[in-house]
């Protein structure tokens, strides 16, 4: 064993002991889509005097966390999104109305004197809100006070009241003119409910001001106590977005002009538990920085997150044991140690995920298992590589034509790995919700497969590369002897590109297709980019989905759209639908098909709805322009260009294949559709790396040839990497269900079109541009960067000592 194998080996080994400690001590963070619950994404709006900026967003922030605290839910999650943006995570909230009321309570709480009775209601006022409080209540001063009563007269009042002073109903609904506000909800320090056995005031609200608010308060209530006990002067209103929320007497105990002190008052009155804390709540958070306005609301069954993670789970079982089981049958013993490294892949993948603290999403779940499938990339790189150099020279030895295989195939796979997190950065960056996991889950899964290949795998092929037995015994080893598929395409060496012009027009045909779909029947967008509400339920009893139209219709949602969803659940598509009439909605339901469960809910507002659809086509527009870039650098622009316009066929044949079956274009869409882009360079960049590494060893050649000798050699690291991706997508389309049926079945698509297209577009393309470029071959043994005419030199084998006879 050579000094590199065995620093490979330690360091393999200390990494797989560390991914095992962090498996088994600690566990991952679930995404709301995965543990469910209901996230909430919240848009800060400008009002006249405030703008809504990080600032500002940042105090509305931690007012609504108050909030929400308040509501009692476990472990909530409140993050700024951006310069004015909220996201509210609330696990285990299946009906997210009070938690949407609380939260889009967005006015300042303002507290004002009654001027006595409203004489008339202006007609854009709001109806009378459901009481929070009881007309009765009164403001006492706390137990152990005892404020100084005073007999000064009640002020005079003005006998002509004011008829644009506001007006307001009450709890009940009768109307009080109101003053002007005294002051604001930002005084206040503390509101609490609480329980008074003793004094037998049932549940009551203590409120706590600021010390200037406080003083303002006591003031008010002493103005308010100068009038006679009952009249509606001696009241204090409580107003929250122009509502009443509360509207207490003064306490005939208290003196004119004595007033109550801040921490000596209680609101009592026939509070009911509940209505104590929601009013203690309001007046506590009540005043906004800014207004903020719901955008999206998404809300998530416990059920549809278990059975997601199940078949995810069963999914990556069942693909990486066929993957496994191919490469061993293609590779032999080195197949079957690439499969030991394929199972430590996992596993320090999903350690980093954990560590780093990652939140796993469906889409990320998703990316995680696809990634499996992936990861043999590399390994198939380099065993390709390494049997063409055991047929090149078949007297050379095993360990000798293994390390060559890791040397040539390095250009390829760092290029190709690059170009995957080249997607999975636009996914991080330019995705939303969700999307930004996979991403993420994409990223950490290039990484740890670059190292499960170039430090595990090599590792464990290099001690076995060092055994006589395996070394003599070609047929065992796996890379002694070319493969059937390349044998094949050796002995048949078909003649691909002698009218390279057909491929071109083949291709152009499909994409004509592909076109017509969209143009025919439409692109189904989803309500994330059109904005709506999409609503999954499940039913106790069966109900077709014409019973079900019928009965949404007839419950005033005629504009529905209701589809099947699963195994007998439906979906429900509407417009604009608040939160009261998604529950009228469900009830409705319920009258057909008995309990009725929310499985999924989607809220998407039109706003948000038209920003997601601009940013999903300006992610595909940057996901183009940065390949072309890369590539450009790293290849000829003729190659980058043929590259690109392969990768935008791509793009238009999996849009239009969706649009020919019917499936909604979403945001999972996008992230399958940008991990296509991906792939679809990654296999380019294969065919074209060895392209430059032929054309520039036989500069002479005629490029159509060195194309299609650079093709067969090439063609069995794409079909094996692409069965590998095919074993675990095929295994998520049958087993992930509808949440994920849809995300394979686009990759699916993409990677047989992709392997078309880097072969039978990107080639001809190439070619067809190298025909009016005037620049000349790459220098031999190097790609772009070596000078001209100086090759790079010829490095000795590793296991020759360099002496000569």
């Amino acid at each position: 064993m050579t000094r590199a194998t065995a620093v490979r080996a330690v360091l393999a080994v200390a990494v797989l002991l560390a991914s095992v400690f962090i498996t088994l001590t600690m566990s991952p963070r679930l995404g709301l889509d995965l543990q469910g619950g209901t996230r909430i994404v919240l848009q800060a709006r400008d009002t006249a005097t405030v703008e809504a900026d990080r600032e500002t967003t940042d105090r509305t922030l931690e007012v609504l966390r108050q909030r929400i605290d308040s509501l009692g839910v476990s472990e909530p999650t409140l993050t700024r999104s951006g310069e004015d943006r909220i996201i509210v995570e609330l696990p285990d909230v299946q009906d997210p109305r009070q938690a949407a009321e609380v939260i889009g309570r967005t006015a300042q709480l303002t507290f004002h004197a009654v001027e006595g009775e409203g004489t008339d209601q202006p007609e854009e006022k709001t109806p009378a809100p459901e009481s929070t409080a009881d007309p009765e209540s009164t403001t006492d001063p706390a137990p152990d006070t005892d404020p100084a009563p005073d007999t000064d007269p009640a002020p005079d009042t003005d006998p002509d009241p004011d008829p644009d002073r506001l007006t307001l109903p009450d709890e009940q609904g009768r109307l009080l003119a109101l003053g002007e506000p005294r002051l604001s909800g930002a005084g206040v320090e503390d509101a609490t409910a609480a329980f008074d056995p003793q004094g037998g005031a049932g549940w009551t609200v203590s409120l706590e001001f600021r010390k200037g608010a406080g003083q303002d308060w006591k003031k008010l209530t002493g103005e308010a106590a100068c009038h006679p006990d009952g009249d509606d002067r001696r009241r204090v209103a409580i107003v929250l977005d122009e509502k009443v929320i509360s509207s207490p007497q003064v306490d005939p105990s208290v003196g004119c002009r004595a007033g109550l002190p801040s921490g000596a008052t209680q609101i009592t009155g026939s509070f009911s538990a509940d209505e104590a804390r929601d009013l203690a709540l309001l007046i506590k958070g009540g005043a906004l920085p800014v207004p903020v306005e719901i955008v999206e609301q998404r809300t998530v069954g416990p059920t549809l997150g278990a059975a997601a993670i199940d078949a995810s789970a069963q999914a990556a079982l069942i693909g990486a044991a066929a993957t496994a089981l191919f490469i061993t049958v293609v590779y032999r013993l080195f197949g079957a140690l690439a499969a030991v490294a394929l199972g430590a892949y996992g596993l320090i993948s999903y350690a980093a995920l954990v560590a780093l603290g990652v939140t796993l999403t469906l889409p990320g779940l998703a990316g995680f298992v696809l990634a499996i499938g992936m990861a043999v990339d590399a390994n198939v790189l380099v065993f390709e590589r390494a049997r063409e150099e055991c047929a090149d020279r078949p007297t050379r030895s095993l360990r000798s034509a293994l390390t060559t295989g890791f040397r040539k195939a390095w250009s390829a796979v760092a290029d190709s790995n690059a170009t995957t997190l080249i997607a999975a950065g636009l996914l991080f960056f330019l995705g939303s919700g969700p999307v930004k996991g996979f991403g993420v889950t994409l990223a950490i899964g290039v990484v740890a497969s670059m190292f499960s290949a170039l430090v595990i795998a090599r590792a464990l092929t290099e001690i076995a590369a060092n055994s006589r037995f395996v070394s003599d015994y070609r047929g065992v080893n796996g890379i002694g002897r070319p493969g059937a598929v390349r044998t094949w395409l050796v002995r048949k060496d078909p003649k691909l590109f002698r009218r390279s012009a057909r491929w071109l027009v083949v291709s152009a045909a499909l994409v004509v297709v592909a076109v017509a779909g969209i143009v025919v029947r439409g692109v189904d967008l989803g309500v994330e980019f059109t904005g709506g509400r999409l609503v999954e339920y499940s039913t106790s009893r069966p109900v077709d989905v014409e019973t079900a139209r019928d009965s949404i219709a007839a419950a005033g949602f005629g504009d529905a759209e209701v589809t099947t969803a699963g195994d007998g659940d439906l979906s429900v598509r509407t417009g604009k639908l608040d939160n009261d009439g998604e529950h009228a909605l469900r009830a409705a339901l319920a009258e057909e098909g008995g309990e009725t469960t929310k499985v999924r809910d989607e809220l998407i507002g039109p706003s948000l709805g038209d920003e997601l659809r601009r940013n999903a086509l300006i992610a595909l527009g940057v996901a183009v322009a940065v390949q072309l870039a890369y590539l450009a650098v790293r290849f000829r622009w003729t190659f980058a260009v043929a590259s690109v316009v392969a990768m935008v066929h791509d793009v238009i044949l999996v849009v239009g294949a969706f649009a020919w079956l019917g499936r909604p274009v979403d945001g999972i869409f996008l992230a399958a559709l940008l991990t296509v882009i991906g792939y679809s360079v990654n296999d380019s960049v294969v065919v074209f790396d060895r392209v430059r590494e032929l054309w520039g060893a036989n500069r002479r050649t005629p490029l159509d040839t060195i194309a299609r000798r650079a093709v067969l050699q090439t063609v069995p690291r794409t079909v094996n990497t692409g069965m590998g991706a095919l074993f675990i997508l095929a295994a998520l389309a049958v087993l992930g269900g509808d949440s994920l049926a849809d995300f394979a079945l686009a990759l699916l698509i993409g990677i047989v079109v992709g392997t078309w297209s880097s072969v039978f577009t990107a080639v001809p393309g190439a070619l067809a541009l190298e025909r009016s470029a005037k620049a000349p071959p790459p220098a031999p043994g190097k790609g772009k960067g070596t000078p001209r005419g100086k090759a790079r030199a010829a490095r000795r084998d590793p296991l020759d000592n360099g002496a000569r006879v």
